[in-house]
């Protein structure tokens, strides 16, 4: 016989307490914790189990071949891996508004088209809400289905009855299964959810995309479980007022996750963007003060884009320090070798940096570049070299350290009309036959003599 007895369970990490507390011991969210209903079955011996699976050797396994849908968006295969991959789980997420609808619907039709019957299934808006989005998007394919559900388990049937290619999910959090007595979005429901979609995309080889929403902060809401269990993670970033969106990996089991797809806001729908650089460069202020072109690498693709600072004097005891796009740790880095090595006092400045275009930079790439632009905003100078591109790691003791592909940087700068190029020293002798001036210092101050 099956027991029910009443648990507390965090919202945010899905921890449970037999009775409630203001504060989750787990993560530390405040008024998290909500009251549901948990059914106990009875415990079965290990006797009674019927084992149907059996251990093998890792060399006895065969791995055979991935098959992928081609989703007819080039960007998106890119961060996908090359393509959708068949029985896969992906769940995207991002801010509201920022297009994930917009892009699940071109994508349903594009497969739609070529591989057969695809099922878009909304628990948020109505089939005449769809319709007229579609219509926008001029979306007329008829193996296009879509349904107004919230059923988990009517969902499932329809699945059966019509056997998609291709379903979407919009949005897990509205998704129930009557067995469980919590309300939709609740930790229970979500994990539950979850573990029923997996089942149907792995025994049907279907695959699923699901769209989950985020919180203030920009996190995925709900339990972490539910990241754990998907097979791919997509986060659509962007800011509603601006065109640019960015499409970024977070988890991929098929794939690298440090591929970017770029796409643009229109009136049509979203316009994919093959060539960024140009994109991200198209209003750059070169030879501003304030303003530097660097070099960073997407995955596998490299990618041009300005970097300004701003340093004003301050009034106030402890200066301001604000980023846009890039890590606060490492402008204080930077900004600590800058004051140590080359005396200069942005201990009385607010200091303001942006990465123009709303692109999120990692790693040190942009160490160089956001150095020269702070020297020539505090220093009221403009950089006297003409079309110029950075890039370069910056160390603690005043050293430009190496990157890693740096020659594909340098030949998309010459590709696009760059004629001048500030790269580490040992970086220089990678590049071979390019068109374009090269500077190689080793410090930061050999690198100041050069351009200023």
């Amino acid at each position: 016989m099956v027991k029910t007895k009443t648990v507390y369970v965090c919202q945010q990490c899905g921890y449970e307490s037999p009775k409630w507390l203001g504060k989750c011991p787990d993560c530390g969210t405040w008024n998290s914790m909500s009251e549901e209903e948990k059914k106990e079955k009875p415990s079965t011996k290990y006797t009674d189990i019927l084992i149907k699976s059996n251990p093998q050797s890792i060399v006895n396994i065969k791995s055979g071949n991935i098959e992928r849908y081609d989703t007819g968006i080039e960007e998106l295969n890119r961060v996908l891996g090359g393509g959708l991959v068949k029985g896969s789980l992906t769940l995207i997420s991002g801010d509201p508004g920022i297009g994930k609808s917009t892009l699940l619907l071109q994508t349903a039709s594009n497969i739609a088209e070529k591989y057969g019957i695809v099922l878009y299934i909304s628990g948020e808006e109505s089939e005449e809400q769809i319709k007229i989005r579609a219509d926008r998007l001029n979306i007329t394919s008829k193996n296009l289905y879509i349904l107004s559900e919230t059923n988990l388990e009517i969902v499932e049937r329809h699945i059966e009855d019509i056997k998609p290619s291709f379903v979407i999910i919009d949005s897990v959090q509205t998704m129930y299964i009557d067995t469980m007595s919590s309300a939709p979005g609740s930790v229970s429901q979500v994990r539950e959810c979850s573990n029923h979609m997996m089942r149907v995309a792995k025994n049907n080889n279907i695959p699923f995309f699901i769209v989950a929403h985020v919180t203030k902060q920009g996190e995925l809401a709900g339990p972490r479980v539910l990241e754990h269990m998907v097979d791919t993670v997509l986060s659509f970033e962007g800011e509603r007022t601006e065109e640019i969106r960015i499409l970024r990996s977070v988890k991929n089991r098929f794939g690298t996750t440090s591929e970017i797809g770029v796409f643009e806001m229109r009136d049509k729908g979203l316009i994919q963007i093959s060539d960024p650089s140009r994109l991200f460069l198209e209003d750059a202020s070169f030879n501003a003060e304030g303003s530097a072109v660097i070099g960073i690498m997407e995955g596998t693709r490299p990618i041009l884009v300005e970097i300004q600072a701003l340093v004003t004097e301050t009034k106030m005891v402890n200066p301001r320090r604000t980023v846009v796009g890039i890590d606060t740790s490492r402008l204080n880095l930077i900004l600590a070798v800058l004051e140590k090595k080359l005396r200069l006092p942005f201990y009385k400045y607010d200091v303001y940096v942006n990465v123009v275009g709303g692109l999120n930079i990692d790693g040190t790439f942009a160490d160089l570049g956001m150095a020269v632009a702070l020297i020539s905003s505090i220093n009221a100078k403009e950089i006297k070299l003409e079309k110029l591109m950075i890039v370069g790691e910056v160390g603690l003791t005043g050293e430009i350290r190496p990157i890693a592909s740096c020659d594909r940087l340098v030949k998309e700068a010459a590709k696009l009309g760059f004629k001048n190029v500030l790269i580490p020293k040992k970086n220089k002798l990678s590049i071979n036959g390019e068109n374009i001036n090269i500077i190689a210092p080793s410090t930061l101050k050999e690198s100041l003599h050069n351009i200023f």
